[in-house]
């Protein structure tokens, strides 16, 4: 997904099938996962270097991206965090604790978002 376009995909490749909201607007960005319980899959800010969980209701898994979109990082923030941004981050995953583990994402790893259908 290289559009600037809100929207919905799915992460492949390291797990195959997990349903991706794609944040790309600012306001979109500016939203997050703030007011909601939970995310059945995750959620992708595009372009981001860092993320806060200021406003959040649950602990979240953060990873951070390259333009490439390989995992640099991957962090658990509990709620009312601030995350250091990262330099060479170009996008950010969140999904709910625990989620990136199953999923087997780690640094090194290459993310790959596809529209949905595709």
């Amino acid at each position: 997904m290289g559009s600037r376009v809100d929207g919905r995909g799915v992460l492949a490749g390291v797990a195959d099938g997990v349903p991706v909201e794609v944040a790309a607007s600012y306001r979109a960005r500016t939203r997050g996962l703030l007011g909601r319980d939970g995310i059945a899959g995750a959620l992708l800010l595009t372009p981001a270097s860092g993320v806060h969980t200021f406003g959040m209701r649950f602990a979240i898994d953060v990873a951070y991206l390259d333009r490439e979109f390989r995992v640099l990082a991957v962090r658990t923030m509990r709620p009312g965090r601030l995350g250091r941004p990262r330099v060479r981050a170009r996008h950010v995953l969140e999904a709910e604790a625990g989620a990136m583990a199953r999923w087997g994402l780690r640094p090194g790893v290459r993310v790959e978002v596809r529209a949905e259908g595709s």
